[in-house]
C-alpha cells in the first residue's frame, strides 16, 4: 500500500468537496479548484467523528496504480490545501539596479535587461513586493501554478555563480565560484 496514498485528507471546516465521477470540484475561503482524475482511482468522501475526510483507493497492485494512488493523494491534498491556507513563494533579487515593482497586477522587474520583463497576474495569482524592490511573493490558491510562475520569474534572469546576481528563491544557497586567480 502506499504511505502516501493510504492517508486520509481532512476536510477543514469552511471547505467544500463535490465529487462528480472522476471529477473534483474543491472550495474555500481562498477560491475554487477543480481538477479531473484518473478513472482507475476511487476516490470518496466520508464523515466520521472527527470531521470529512477524503480517501483515494486503488484497485490493484500494479506499479502504475501504486503511483497513480499516490500522485490522486498529494494532488487532492495540494487543492485542499489551497483552497484553504493558500500557497506562496518567495523570491530574493540581487544585484545592482535591479529591483521589481508592482504596476496594478504586473510585476515589472528592471534585472539588467535593456527593456523591464512583465509578468501579468491571472485571476487566483497575486503579486508582493516589498519596500525595496528587493524581495516578490507569489501567491496563489493552485500550487503548480504558484511554482511555475515563480520558476519563470526566476528564469528571466537566474543567479550567477560569480557575483551571484539575479533572481534566486529565498533560502537557496548559490554555490559561488572563485573566478580567476590574480597574479601572485
Amino acid at each position: 500500500m502506499s504511505r502516501i496514498g493510504k492517508q486520509p485528507i481532512g476536510i477543514p471546516a469552511g471547505v467544500q468537496v463535490k465529487l462528480d465521477g472522476t471529477s473534483i470540484e474543491v472550495t474555500g475561503p481562498k477560491g475554487k479548484l477543480f481538477r479531473r482524475f484518473n478513472p482507475e482511482m476511487a476516490v470518496k468522501v466520508e464523515k466520521e467523528e472527527g470531521g470529512s475526510f477524503i480517501k483515494v483507493e486503488r484497485p490493484g497492485d500494479a506499479p502504475r496504480l501504486r503511483a497513480l494512488h499516490g500522485l490522486t493523494r498529494a494532488l487532492l491534498a495540494n487543492m485542499v490545501t489551497g483552497v484553504s491556507d493558500g500557497f506562496r513563494r518567495e523570491l530574493r533579487i540581487e544585484g545592482t539596479g535591479y529591483r521589481a515593482e508592482l504596476q496594478g497586477n504586473t510585476l515589472v522587474l528592471m534585472v539588467g535587461y535593456s527593456h523591464p520583463v512583465r509578468f501579468e497576474a491571472s485571476g487566483t495569482i497575486s503579486f508582493e513586493v516589498d519596500r525595496s524592490g528587493r524581495q516578490v511573493v507569489v501567491h496563489g490558491v493552485d500550487k503548480e501554478e504558484v511554482g511555475e510562475l515563480a520558476a519563470k520569474i526566476r528564469g528571466t534572469r537566474p543567479p550567477e555563480p560569480y557575483l551571484g546576481k539575479g533572481i534566486q528563491y529565498a533560502g537557496e544557497r548559490i554555490r559561488r565560484k572563485a573566478g580567476k586567480a590574480g597574479a601572485v
